[in-house]
């Protein structure tokens, strides 16, 4: 058996600024530090720090006032925002830059009197928080169908953005269905959807085809390791999206020569390494690194933590229940 390990695949910078801030911050504050939905859509990276007393939430009347509070790389509302002043958080905006830059085309748009049709997954929290932007201006799409029954009160003035996980092909179809339907409709200067997901989708769809199967390592909430496992199965090609190896099948492998192996843009690297470590021992698998595009995109920490650390110790006003 032969594995070929797909080169991008895992951690994108905003997930390792986002992990790298809640590092930070549960280092200088101590625990509890608390998380406002989790950290990224990861099983793995949530236990881990649920181990370390990190508390995630879903509503902020979890968090005692006065306590550190992180935003999740999705980024949230100006509701949720304003919401973390009146409980005097320390809150700290891990948001991944790509996703704040979203929020800023919505605001942008808002201003200027354009109805937003937003192109992403229903209840998704990067989508959730985008659309709290502007949300009497806002209408989510997530199909070509769904472009066929909007009713907008202005035909002239529509702009369109997309959530930043989105695959490619599903989101240009959409697109092609919303110019159609409104011809003058504006979009950003530069494409929504991140770097790292093109990146990972790229190298599955070049890949995909040499192998008999795909393991795909990254939670079944993470919208971008789903697109990952998607784009495989089109192409015909038995694919399986884990958490790790635990949930790996040894049906998957009876008559296998070659497995594909990438992880979403949450995943981290050990997953990925116990994966192939199982199939070395299991079936004395060798390894070819598939490098279809080389990385190097890095995020500086939030400029709050950052002043935060400089300072030394926390305020005296941070709570610790």
């Amino acid at each position: 058996m032969k594995i070929l390990l797909a080169n991008p695949r895992g951690f994108c910078a905003g997930v390792n600024m986002a992990i790298e801030c809640l590092e930070r911050a549960v280092a200088f504050f101590g625990p509890p530090v608390y998380v406002y939905h989790e950290i990224v859509h990861n099983k793995y990276v949530v236990d881990r720090f649920t181990r370390e007393g990190v508390v995630f939430v879903e509503s902020l009347e979890e968090v005692p006032e006065g306590s550190p509070l992180l935003y999740s790389a999705h980024g949230v509302s100006p509701e949720i925002r304003a919401q973390a002043r009146a409980r005097k958080l320390l809150a700290i905006d891990a948001t991944c830059p790509l996703v704040t830059k979203v929020h800023l085309e919505a605001i942008r748009y808002a201003k200027s009197g354009y109805t937003i049709v937003l192109i992403g997954h229903e209840g998704h929290d990067e989508v959730i928080g985008t659309m709290g932007e502007a949300p009497d201006q806002m209408v989510l799409v997530e199909t070509a169908e769904d472009v066929d029954k909007l009713q907008i009160a202005d035909p002239e003035k529509v702009a369109y953005l997309t959530q930043t996980t989105l695959s490619v092909d599903d989101a240009n179809i959409v697109i092609a269905a919303l110019r159609k339907r409104f011809p003058k409709i504006a979009n950003p200067p530069k494409d929504d959807i991140c770097y790292a997901t093109q990146n990972r989708q790229e190298a599955v769809r070049e890949l995909a085809a040499r192998a008999d199967v795909v393991l795909v390592l990254g939670s079944q909430n993470s919208s971008n390791s789903r697109r990952l496992a998607e784009i495989a199965a089109g192409m015909g090609i038995p694919s399986h999206l884990i958490d790790g190896v635990s949930e790996i099948q040894p049906s998957w492998f009876q008559g296998v020569e070659t497995v594909l192996i990438t992880a979403g843009a949450s995943a981290p690297e050990n997953v990925v390494q116990e994966c192939v470590e199982y199939l070395q021992t299991q079936h004395g698998a060798t390894i070819e690194e598939a490098v279809i595009r080389e990385e190097a995109v890095h995020f500086p920490l939030p400029k709050s933590l950052r002043e935060l650390i400089a300072g030394g110790e926390p305020p005296a006003a941070v709570a610790h229940s």
